[in-house]
């Protein structure tokens, strides 16, 4: 017991030190970061003022959209945390952190923590807006909470993906384009219009799109409306590529030098 505690007290500090330094990237990448929060606030109301009154989805679309446009904050988010972790998988950092006695995975949680606050920024910007051109959430208190607990899960999945994604690359270039297939898949689902109004091969896509069943899920809890077992399948998806990211990720990591 006297060995393991301290070896486990001197894992939580140099994980916290990790955590502490992405922070503060972060808050140095103002730009970066300032373009990850504005440009969901920007396809919020194109979506709305530009294409809303072209799209039919019985109710108003503000209501439709919003719950598409948070989960699409969570994609930009994670494209940031891919190049990032590029960055100093091929800036030399990580072969310092190795060279160290501490865990060099620590910086993965790092940039997950990271990822976890600049989403929760911008979520709560989009929602922000959101509600000032006339979204009208009728989610009560416990509702609220399922669906912040789904869009942390979704954050956390994806930000996972990133960064498998960024551990490959060979640059921060390259990974920044890889995300584009992140990026792209809410396009292809409930997110933005039914896909019952979409041509028969991406009706499809759209149904067995993961994406769906979280925003289908997100929509009941935010507006108040029935969700039937669509939860269900949210979470899993949410769980699954969570477990598989976070595994590959860390394989990845050890192989690559």
């Amino acid at each position: 017991m006297t060995t393991i505690t301290p070896a486990l007290g001197w894992t939580a500090h140099d994980t916290g030190a990790l955590i502490e330094r992405c922070l503060r990237r972060s808050l140095r990448q103002l730009d970066t970061v300032l373009m990850a929060v504005i440009l969901p606030v920007v396809l919020l109301l194109l979506f709305v003022y530009v294409f809303g009154g072209a799209i039919q989805t019985g109710g108003d679309y503000v209501n439709w959209v919003v719950p598409g446009i948070v989960l699409l904050t969570a994609g930009y988010g994670s494209a940031t945390t891919a190049v990032d972790v590029a960055s100093d998988m091929t800036g030399g950092i990580i072969d310092r952190f190795r060279s160290l006695p501490i865990r060099p995975t620590g910086v993965l949680t790092g940039h997950v923590v990271a990822s976890m606050a600049r989403n929760a920024v911008s979520t709560a910007l989009v929602f922000g807006i959101a509600i000032l051109i006339g979204f009208d959430a009728a989610a009560s208190p416990v509702q609220w909470l399922g669906a912040i607990g789904l869009i942390a899960l979704f954050v956390l999945a994806l930000t996972w993906v990133a960064v498998a994604i960024g551990i490959v690359a060979s640059g921060p270039e390259a990974a920044s384009g890889f995300t584009f297939a992140i990026l792209f898949l809410p396009y292809v689902s409930s997110a933005f219009v039914p896909p019952e109004s979409m041509p028969a091969v991406l009706e499809s896509i759209a149904t067995y799109n993961p994406i769906t069943p979280v925003t289908d899920t997100l929509r009941g809890l935010l507006l108040g409306t029935p969700i039937g077992d669509t939860w269900v399948a949210a979470v899993v998806w949410c769980l699954g590529i969570f477990v598989v990211a976070r595994v590959v990720a860390a394989r990845l990591f050890r192989r690559r030098r």
